[in-house]
């Protein structure tokens, strides 16, 4: 019995060590600083068809009723959040006419799971163009979502960026700023 708990043990060790995030996520390394940018472009994703994850209660990260802004193709970014700060995302389409959108999501260090296969995470945020003016605001092509740990754990963010169903292509920038 000894025996097998042992080597249960080793075995859930070497899949906990070697989990990874899946090849259609560009990973970023958050040690290079205080700023990063990347390029990207939604011709590199894919659409999908299951957006219900977005507004169970588990995750509620966008309601159904905002989903038409989502049916774009999804590109994925992840990177490791550092302890004790504020992190500022966005994204801004090289196109100012394009509509894009983003959300983001937190897990534990230990957690990789990609949409639409997300079960649940500590919190998500989302930002898409508005349905409507708000009175003194004015929206640009640019979106922002942040992401808070105070804490002195680690967590795995997912970055997504996505369009309406027409927007199947359209370069962007992505910019993750740190605020300690």
């Amino acid at each position: 019995m000894k025996r097998i708990l042992l080597t249960l043990t080793a075995l859930i060790s070497c899949i906990i060590i070697n989990a990874q995030w899946p090849s259609n996520v560009t990973v970023i390394d958050a040690d290079s600083g205080d700023s990063i940018v990347v390029k990207g472009d939604l011709s590199k994703g894919a659409k999908m068809d299951d957006l219900s994850w977005a507004w169970n209660a588990a995750n509620a990260c966008f309601p159904a009723t905002q989903s038409s802004k989502f049916k774009g193709n999804h590109v994925f970014f992840a990177l490791t959040m550092p302890t004790q700060c504020e992190m500022k995302i966005s994204v801004t389409p090289t196109d100012p006419n394009a509509d894009l959108s983003i959300y983001a999501y937190r897990l534990s260090a230990a957690e990789y799971y990609l949409v639409p296969e997300l079960g649940s995470c500590i919190t998500c945020e989302a930002d898409h163009r508005w349905d409507g003016n708000w009175k003194n605001k004015v929206q640009t092509s640019e979106r922002k979502v942040s992401m808070q740990n105070p804490g002195k754990d680690h967590y795995n963010i997912l970055i997504g960026v996505s369009g309406p169903a027409a927007a199947t292509s359209g370069a962007f920038t992505l910019k993750v700023k740190f605020e300690k």
